[in-house]
């Protein structure tokens, strides 16, 4: 087994899922786990986090796992960690890195870095590095502005890393994971088993207790619906689609149809889009809008719970949720993990259930791929289990809301002369080394040619790194120079709605038309509270690729495809600007809310 100790970051979960696909069991631990607890470790990864080592309350490891004799392996923070408790030294950096960075080996016969070629590209996102290195160790690798990117004792098979081996889009990433396992000697793990582990966790937390599983359509709840009915049976589980009013276009029934395919009859629909909307009334903090989705679904529920079983068998029933880990962590679901946003499947309400025992998730530790990789393991065909991800508050996070504009930031940048931008009066969350934020995004002038050069995606990936004023860089695909914007003040309300529905509507199909919807992992569509003329909105594009959703690039799509899109877009009424999102994640978000 191979312990990974969680010291806040984003991706602890994600450190632990890339070592069981090495085939090795691993748990997460906390970060504070005295090493008396992990003796039947043969190996700990320490993750990464949103502090730095130096401040007053981060998170502190137990010296004595420097003496275990086992291989350790610390990623960003977890690196700081070893440095300063081996006698190093860490300290915060002018310029921090976010996203790609390539490094360069220093020695050619690092065991770490063994297979990986003498430069390549990293996924970076810290704001601290360190700047003396403890006794006996060296450095394997470095970037422009890391000279200590990759250090360690060979000796002692004590590692660092500067960079994130364990998201997709570090090259190699997975590779250098492997030469560290394998230096630990642990046991054969077949990840086939975890189905089974997943079927005896429903078996034991369900016992003789019916669940109401909240379904949307979605690989998540269509993946858990079909666990539960599979260990289960369809007598102990009713599926609920509850229509919040904020679907895509023609939603539920195209919901109950693919479901209803599937063989799949213990499924009903509750439209409560009245509710919902009364509600969203006004209503502009994101926040605010998430836990009010996800305290009216508890509500929703309870009024059908009712209605099918009466009151006095409550407690005979539990709430299915097709959470996923990134539902949880991004919510600050461990100790020392930062709120990147409130999810609607852990509202105030929904928490309260859990505390009482009375929520099941059976896909609460995995990522997307890996509810994919079950769905299919399970049988469900290729158009359920590819199906892009779409949020539980649907398009109320899709609609930015505000009953005024946002000020601007005083931020100047030294461009060539010929890129003309400016920044859009409206702020999305983001997430810049581990910290959630909440920021403005920049935007950079093409027009309708839809020519995107190159150095746009090159400022989309420096200006967050200089700068938290900015967290996302947009290219305007309407306009070729900034232009005056008038606010419009946007609530979540049936026009607004509308207007949101019909665009995502439009990109669906024009994804479809062009066979690209299985290339794009998700593909949101924003509604912004201004246009060019008053009245109008402006909508913003924002393909992305991923694998599990805790990290994105930007999609680029192909121009003739983006040409399509803005041409069927401008002809929608009240729509009169588009934008194309090139940020990655980190430092934005996939969704602006």
């Amino acid at each position: 087994m191979i312990t990974v100790l969680d010291f806040g970051g984003q991706y602890a979960h994600l450190i632990a899922r890339c070592v069981r696909r090495l085939n090795v069991y691993s748990e997460i631990k906390e970060a504070e786990t005295p090493a008396s607890d992990l003796t039947d470790s043969h190996g700990l990864i320490l993750s990464g986090g949103p502090q730095s080592v130096f401040d007053s309350d981060s998170p502190q490891g137990d010296p004595d796992i420097l003496k275990l004799g086992i291989p350790i392996l610390g990623i960003c923070y977890g690196m700081h960690w070893i440095i300063s408790a081996l006698g190093g030294q860490v300290r915060k950096q002018p310029k921090r890195e976010y996203g790609h960075t390539q490094v360069h080996q220093t020695t050619s016969d690092s065991a770490l870095l063994n297979q990986c070629p003498p430069s390549f590209n990293v996924w970076m996102s810290h704001g601290d590095s360190a700047t003396i290195l403890p006794a006996g160790f060296s450095v394997f690798a470095k970037s422009d502005h890391c000279p200590y990117a990759a250090v360690g004792d060979e000796k002692k098979k004590q590692f660092g890393l500067q960079f994130h081996p364990e998201v997709a889009h570090t090259e190699h990433g997975m590779q250098i994971l492997e030469n560290f396992v394998c230096q630990c000697n642990a046991p054969y793990w077949s990840i086939g088993n975890y189905l089974e582990h997943i079927k005896d966790q429903i078996r034991q937390q369900a016992g003789q207790r019916k669940v109401l599983m909240l379904t949307s359509g979605g690989v998540d709840s269509t993946v858990a619906l079909t666990l539960l009915n599979q260990v289960l049976g369809v007598d102990h589980v009713q599926g609920l689609l509850i229509d919040n009013g904020l679907m895509r276009k023609n939603e539920a029934a195209k919901v109950m149809q693919a479901i209803t395919a599937l063989g799949i009859n213990n499924l009903m629909v509750e439209d409560a889009s009245p509710i919902f909307l009364d509600r969203l009334a006004n209503v502009t903090d994101p926040e605010e809008k998430r836990r009010i989705i996800g305290n009216t679904f508890i509500d929703v529920k309870d009024q059908v719970v009712q209605r099918i079983i009466g009151k006095d068998d409550e407690n005979n029933w539990l709430l299915g949720q097709g959470t996923i880990y990134p539902d949880t962590i991004e919510t600050g679901g461990t100790k020392h993990s930062a709120g990147i946003k409130l999810h609607h499947n852990r509202s105030g309400k929904v928490q309260e259930l859990i505390a009482k025992g009375l929520v099941i998730e059976p896909l609460s530790d995995l990522y997307k791929d890996d509810v994919r990789e079950l769905g299919e393991t399970i049988g469900l065909p290729h158009e359920v289990v590819w199906r892009h991800p779409f949020p539980g508050p649907g398009l109320g996070v899709r609609i930015l809301c505000a009953s005024k504009p946002e000020l601007l930031p005083d931020f100047k940048i030294n461009f060539n002369p010929d890129v003309k931008y400016s920044i859009l009066p409206v702020r999305s969350v983001g997430v810049q080394g581990d910290e959630r934020t909440y920021s403005h995004a920049l935007t950079l002038y093409v027009g309708k040619s839809c020519d995107i050069p190159d150095a746009f995606w090159q400022i989309a990936v420096q200006v967050p790194n200089i700068t938290d004023s900015i967290n996302r860089v947009v290219v305007c695909l309407s306009h070729n120079q900034p232009h005056t914007l008038w606010f419009t003040p946007t609530f979540i309300e049936p026009s607004s709605i509308s207007l949101a529905r019909e665009a995502d509507a439009i990109v669906i199909a024009t994804m479809e038309r062009y066979g690209l919807y299985d290339s794009v992992w998700q593909f949101p569509v924003v509604l912004l509270p201004f246009g060019v003329m008053p009245g109008n909105r402006s909508i913003v594009l924002r393909p992305v690729e991923s694998r599990e959703a805790m990290t994105a690039n930007a999609a680029k799509l192909k121009r003739e495809i983006l040409v399509t899109m803005i041409e069927q877009l401008l002809r929608a009424p009240e729509i009169d600007t588009v934008f194309y999102d090139l940020t990655s994640k980190p430092p934005a978000t996939i969704e602006w809310e």
